[in-house]
C-alpha cells in the first residue's frame, strides 16, 4: 500500500564534471529527491556503494564510477503529498500515462517548489505511484518548457522505459523559436556539464556528459528561426545550451539568451515570458505490448501567437 516501506535500488554514474569532489557533495546532485542529511545518513549506514565498495562521506570521486543507493521508502512528514492539480492526459493505460505539461508547472518538488508540481498531481491521480521512485517520472521538462512527458505506472514499465532512454530509442522532438537565422539543418555534438561558476546553469564542457542534438529549420525571418529539434541524448537544458553555443539562443531564454541579439526582434518577442520551447512529439515502445507508439501535441497558444506575430512582422518588412 502507498506509504508502506518499500525497498528499491537507484543507480547512477558519477559525471566527469564532478571529479575531485566528495561523495556527499555529489550524491545530492544525482539523487535530488533526497536531502543531503538523509543521503549522508545512508552513506554512514552502508546503503551506498561506490565502484563496488562501501565508501565514506569524504570519499573522493573521479568520474565514471557507478554509485548504487539502496533506498527504503519510509513514510515522512515532508514526503510529496497528493494535490488536486488537473493533469492534461494525452494517453493512459495500466502501464503508462502520457501527459501534456503546460509552461510554468514544475515537474518535481525542489528548492523553492515544495509542492504544486506534476509529481503532486500524479500522486493525486494515481495514489499507487507513491510506491515508485519519483512517482514513475521517467524524464523531466524545464518549468517553462511545455509539452509531452511519459510516466510509468509499474516497476516493470519504469525499468523498461529507463532502459529505452539509456538505449536512445525514445524519440523526443521539440519545436523551438531561436534568435537569428539558423542553418537549414545541423547536428550539434558538444558535451554538457555543470557551469564552472554558476551552479544553476549548464554549459558546454569537455568534462561534461556526451550530448547530441539534431535540428532542422522549418521557417525563418530576418532575425528568427522556427526549428524542429530532436534529442539523441537528454541532458539538462540540452537544447537551450546547444542552441546558445551555436549562437542562436532560444527566444525568451532568460538564462542562456542574448539581450543584444533579441534587440533586433519585435517587442512581443523581447517580452516573451519563457523560453520558446515545446515538446511536440514523443515516440516509444510500449513496455508491455512492445508496440511502437507516438503522440503529438501542437504548440500552445502563447507559442503560436508569438510565431504569428513574427511572421506578420516579416511580411510587413
Amino acid at each position: 500500500m502507498p506509504g508502506d516501506s518499500l525497498p528499491y535500488r537507484l543507480q547512477a554514474v558519477i559525471p566527469a564534471d564532478c571529479a575531485g569532489l566528495r561523495l556527499d557533495q555529489v550524491l545530492p546532485r544525482l539523487f535530488a529527491d533526497y536531502s543531503r542529511a538523509r543521503l549522508q545518513a545512508w552513506i554512514k549506514s552502508g546503503r551506498v556503494s561506490l565502484a563496488g565498495k562501501t565508501p565514506e562521506a569524504k570519499s573522493r570521486v573521479w568520474g565514471g564510477e557507478e554509485v548504487i543507493l539502496d533506498v527504503i521508502q519510509e513514510p515522512s512528514m515532508d514526503a510529496p503529498k497528493p494535490q488536486p492539480i488537473v493533469l492534461d492526459i494525452e494517453y493512459e493505460d495500466s502501464a503508462i500515462v502520457v501527459i501534456h505539461k503546460p509552461a510554468g508547472l514544475v515537474v518535481h518538488p525542489g528548492n523553492g517548489n515544495s509542492d504544486g508540481t506534476v509529481l503532486n498531481a500524479l500522486l493525486n491521480h494515481d495514489p499507487l505511484l507513491a510506491n515508485l521512485p519519483r512517482a514513475g517520472l521517467v524524464h523531466r521538462l524545464d518549468k517553462d518548457t511545455s509539452g509531452l512527458m511519459v510516466v510509468a505506472r509499474t516497476d516493470q514499465s519504469l525499468t523498461h522505459l529507463v532502459r529505452q532512454m539509456q538505449a536512445r530509442t525514445v524519440s523526443r522532438v521539440y519545436s523551438a523559436l531561436a534568435v537569428g537565422r539558423t542553418p537549414a539543418q545541423g547536428r550539434i555534438e558538444r558535451a554538457i556539464g555543470r557551469h564552472p561558476t554558476q551552479r544553476v546553469k549548464m554549459a558546454v564542457s569537455s568534462r561534461g556528459r556526451p550530448a547530441v542534438t539534431h535540428f532542422e529549420t522549418l521557417r525563418q525571418g530576418a532575425h528568427w528561426s522556427l526549428l524542429r529539434c530532436r534529442l539523441e541524448t537528454g541532458r539538462t537544458h540540452q537544447i537551450r545550451v546547444h542552441m546558445a553555443e551555436l549562437g542562436h539562443p532560444l527566444i525568451g531564454d532568460m538564462t542562456y539568451g542574448s539581450r543584444s541579439r533579441e534587440g533586433l526582434l519585435p517587442e512581443v518577442a523581447r517580452r516573451f515570458g519563457r523560453q520558446a520551447l515545446h515538446a511536440i512529439q514523443l515516440e516509444l515502445t510500449h513496455p508491455v505490448t512492445a508496440r511502437r507508439m507516438a503522440w503529438q501535441r501542437r504548440e500552445p497558444e502563447d507559442f503560436e501567437q508569438l510565431l504569428h506575430i513574427l511572421e506578420r512582422n516579416e511580411a510587413a518588412r
